[in-house]
């Protein structure tokens, strides 16, 4: 990437970003976000040859890119991801790769390999710890069954989350890629602006739509029999009730100024997602 010495900003002009993940949750508005930044958006998908469990289709991918947005399904902490994101940094580096930005989760233990494993790949990286998404509300399995039954069923019990929008995320990653050195070798805390517990969160959503949704805590290991009656393998529901042991017991009970440190304005809140989502019928039954 080409850098301006004088106010460390990049010359995004001719700069390519692969962005794994493209179609997903925070890859869609990463990309979004560097488009308008002026930066070439390079989009890595099965549909255009990129497999993640296919190590020979990454080069096609990542030559000639100036940075990479590392995206691992489904799960940063995953028992496969610190070799995945280990080998497909090592991979960039040798391309001429050398701007990596990590997608990762606050307070989780299990993602710990993986951020390492890009640490150590000799790539200039920034990693993304991020709050529990308030898109998770309304896009993907989660969202589906809210919709469908108009109950919210997580093991969170009544611990609060500062729930992060993630057009921050594609905002901060977009600013990073766009300031010289300035976030190379730092891990970035994302949060949103306030604390509200799931209940709250299901509660703001129902007074937005009027639709009677409710919020039903259960155990970890309850909610993981739920994962595999909805199709997700067993293995996979395990090692997600690992996670939610560990990230909802009060550990990410505290809101940081990640945002507003990276972009100068305070982070989306909670009521701002709702009122747009609602507005464009997501929550519509």
């Amino acid at each position: 990437m080409t850098k301006n010495t004088q106010n460390t900003t990049v010359n995004t002009q001719n700069t390519t970003v692969v962005v794994t993940g493209a179609s997903g949750r925070t890859g869609s508005r990463v990309a979004d976000a560097l488009r308008g930044a002026g930066l070439t958006v390079r989009a890595a998908s099965r549909t255009r040859g990129f497999d993640w469990e296919d190590p020979t289709t990454w080069a096609e991918t990542l030559r000639d890119a100036d940075a990479a947005y590392v995206v691992y399904p489904s799960d940063v902490g995953s028992p496969a991801a610190a070799e995945g994101v280990g080998a497909l940094a090592r991979e960039a580096v040798g391309l001429g790769v050398r701007r990596l930005v990590l997608l990762s989760a606050r307070g989780e233990e299990q993602a710990l390999a993986a951020e390492e494993a890009l640490m150590s790949s000799g790539a200039e990286w920034t990693i993304v710890r991020c709050a529990w998404f308030a898109q998770n509300f309304s896009e993907g399995l989660l969202a589906e069954g809210l919709v469908q039954t108009g109950e919210f069923v997580f093991p969170a019990a009544e611990v609060p989350e500062p729930f992060l929008d993630v057009r921050d995320i594609g905002d901060v990653v977009a600013a990073v890629l766009t300031s010289g050195d300035r976030y190379v070798g730092r891990t970035l805390d994302l949060t949103g602006p306030r604390m509200l517990s799931f209940r709250e969160a299901v509660a703001e959503i129902d007074a937005a739509t009027g639709s009677g949704l409710t919020y039903t805590p259960v155990p970890a290991r309850s909610y993981g029999k739920i994962l595999t009656g909805m199709g997700v393998p067993a293995e996979e529901a395990d090692f997600l009730v690992e996670v939610f042991e560990g990230l909802l017991d009060g550990r990410n009970a505290h809101v940081t100024d990640g945002v507003r440190q990276v972009l100068g304005r305070q982070a989306r809140d909670f009521s701002e997602f709702v009122r747009e989502s609602a507005a464009a019928g997501a929550w519509k039954r």
